[in-house]
């Protein structure tokens, strides 16, 4: 897995340094979505060297590239980051914990969009965050 994800990066023309190669090992051992935090500190237990201004930096350049999908959670300002090994696809986030999952496939037509935005803006890409509450949470609230 490591290996296609660094092809895919050559393929885009960036450079493949240590530092973007344990990071991309580190969101790949991650079981959900990790804040930029989380993933620096994940790192820093075997590269001590790291510092939290190079995890943000190539984590925008891998948003940037498409490797990495930023997905916000509301209210907290915080952002959590998963590799793009699927299909395009978008994100169920609860309100009340901020748990992340993925909607395994895209309700956008993307024609419908296009006509949406006109004829004077091309649009080449889109996100969409759901934004709800989880069974968990609905489940806690009732019992209050």
């Amino acid at each position: 897995m490591l290996k296609d994800i660094l092809e895919k990066l050559r393929d885009k023309g960036c450079k493949i340094t240590s530092q973007r190669r344990v990071m991309i090992q580190s969101l790949l051992n991650f079981d959900k979505f990790p804040t930029a935090l989380e993933l620096f500190n994940d790192i820093r237990e075997t590269n001590p060297e790291i510092g939290l201004d190079t995890v943000y930096r190539n984590l925008n350049l891998l948003v940037d590239m498409g490797i990495v999908e930023q997905i916000n959670l509301p209210g907290k300002d915080v952002k959590v980051f998963e590799l793009t090994l699927e299909a395009h696809h978008h994100h169920l986030v609860c309100l009340s914990c901020g748990e992340a999952n993925c909607l395994h496939y895209c309700p956008v037509n993307d024609k419908e969009l296009q006509k949406a935005a006109g004829s004077e803006f091309q649009i080449v890409g889109h996100s969409l965050e759901l934004y709800g509450y989880c069974s968990k949470c609905r489940a806690a609230t009732r019992e209050e």
